[in-house]
C-alpha cells in the first residue's frame, strides 16, 4: 500500500507565503507524477501544478509566476512553493501521486488534504 503524508497548510494574511510538501511511502517502484490539487467548497477538484519524475512541470494559469513546484525522486517527495497569496488560493490541497506499483502497474493515491486559508 501506499501512503501520502502531506504538511504546511495553514492560516496566512494575503501577500504571504507557505509550503506545502508530500512524501510518499509503501510498495512504490516508481513515480509517474507528483502533484497538488485544490479544492473550493462545492466546486470540483481542480490541478495546482503537479511533476513528472523527468522534471516536466504543469501549472495552472491562475498560479503561474506565484507557485513553484519541486520534487525529489529519491525522496517521494513533491513541495508547493506558495508566494503573494491571495484569498481566493482559500482551499483544502490534497497531494496527488501516480505511481508504478511494479512495471505497467500504476495506481493513483491521494493524501487527506490540507486547508490553506489566506485572509484579506
Amino acid at each position: 500500500q501506499v501512503q501520502l503524508v502531506e504538511s504546511g497548510g495553514g492560516l496566512v494574511e494575503a501577500g504571504g507565503s507557505l509550503k506545502l510538501s508530500c512524501a510518499a511511502s509503501g510498495s512504490i517502484f516508481s513515480i509517474y507524477t507528483m502533484g497538488w490539487y485544490r479544492q473550493f467548497p462545492g466546486k470540483q477538484r481542480e490541478l495546482v501544478a503537479d511533476i513528472t519524475s523527468g522534471g516536466s512541470t504543469n501549472t495552472a494559469d491562475s498560479v503561474k509566476g506565484r507557485f513553484t513546484i519541486s520534487g525529489d525522486n529519491a525522496k517521494k517527495t513533491v513541495s508547493l512553493q506558495m508566494n503573494n497569496l491571495k484569498p481566493e488560493d482559500t482551499a483544502v490541497y490534497y497531494c496527488n501521486a501516480v505511481v508504478y506499483a511494479k512495471v505497467g502497474v500504476t495506481y493513483n493515491y491521494w493524501g487527506q488534504g490540507t486547508q490553506v486559508t489566506v485572509s484579506s
